[in-house]
């Protein structure tokens, strides 16, 4: 059995007659009739009922033509299939992203790519820096948005910045009523932070977003007094709700609003924190390369 075969089945069974068949397949009438009769012994059934004035479709020749033609449709569209998969309009997207890019650079950029490309399945998931950084050494997913580290990436990953943002204090509004914490002119001195628990990611989950708090702690004459840890922002952002301490957070986490939670901005020079898109160098995946497009283009590899 080969498509040939099928081909000429379809044919004689939506013309009920071997000669325009034939007609329509550009051949003569005898080898549409080898042809049909050699399927027919490769199948061990009849599909066609032949008299001298008739042809008619068999119960099983039905059967089979419901199954044959969406076969033949799908080997049609095989070469538009290809193409768009060579071109990156089709296939499979992995993308991991830290718990503070989904109040920022994500969402607009998940959401563009999508629009230009709406035949590509996008996988999401979540994952702190590190844990994204060693999968893709190890080969997994395509790309992943991370904090940038204070040092150089491992060989053979490339690097884009997408946004570089002030942290802000996230501090429980009860404080800021009851005069724990006192605002001037609308700022936070680093002096009140410097003196308040602090809620901050723990340094093996989030090493690069750790010591840019901790260093301002430091550079502002006091040690950080991390009352609790977390590894998502979300989480955070709830303790400081709770009035368990304060937060230094990306200015973009205004986004993610919380009762009892105010977001103020810090005196003086605030910390900046970078967010960028990271991939493996030589990886010439078609949807990543169309995805880099979208995020910009380009990159240093590290």
């Amino acid at each position: 059995m080969d498509v040939r075969q099928l081909r000429h089945f379809v044919a004689v069974a939506e013309t009920l007659h071997f000669g325009r068949a034939a007609e329509r397949l550009n051949m003569t009438q005898p080898p549409l009739s080898q042809s049909i009769q050699a399927l027919e012994r490769t199948l061990g059934a009849q599909l066609f009922a032949r008299t001298r004035r008739s042809v008619a479709l068999t119960p099983f020749g039905e059967a089979w033509l419901a199954r044959v033609k969406p076969v033949l449709a799908d080997l049609a569209a095989l070469p538009d299939v290809a193409a768009r998969l060579r071109d990156g309009a089709a296939g499979r997207l992995e993308l991991s992203f830290v718990s503070t890019a989904d109040y920022s650079v994500l969402p607009a950029l998940v959401r563009r790519y999508a629009a230009l490309y709406p035949g590509v399945e996008i996988a999401l998931r979540e994952a702190t820096s590190e844990v994204q950084i060693a999968g893709l050494l190890e080969g997994q997913g395509h790309a992943g948005v991370i904090i940038a580290p204070s040092g150089a990436l491992p060989a053979g990953l490339a690097y884009r910045r997408l946004l570089v943002e002030p942290l802000v204090a996230a501090v429980p509004e009860a404080w800021l009523s009851e005069g724990r914490l006192a605002l001037r002119e609308g700022r936070l001195d680093p002096a009140a932070i410097v003196q308040s628990p602090l809620i901050l990611f723990p340094k093996r989950a989030a090493p690069a977003f750790h010591d840019l708090v901790t260093s301002y702690f430091t550079a502002h004459g006091g040690g950080a007094h991390i009352a609790q840890e977390a590894i998502q922002m979300q989480t955070i952002i709830s303790l400081v709700s709770a009035e368990m301490g304060v937060a230094l957070a990306p200015a973009s986490l205004r986004n993610l609003a919380r009762t009892g939670v105010r977001y103020v901005p810090l005196s003086g020079e605030a910390p900046l924190l970078e967010t960028g898109l990271v991939w493996r160098g030589e990886d010439q995946t078609p949807t990543l390369l169309r995805f880099l497009e979208v995020a910009g283009g380009g990159g240093d590899a590290d």
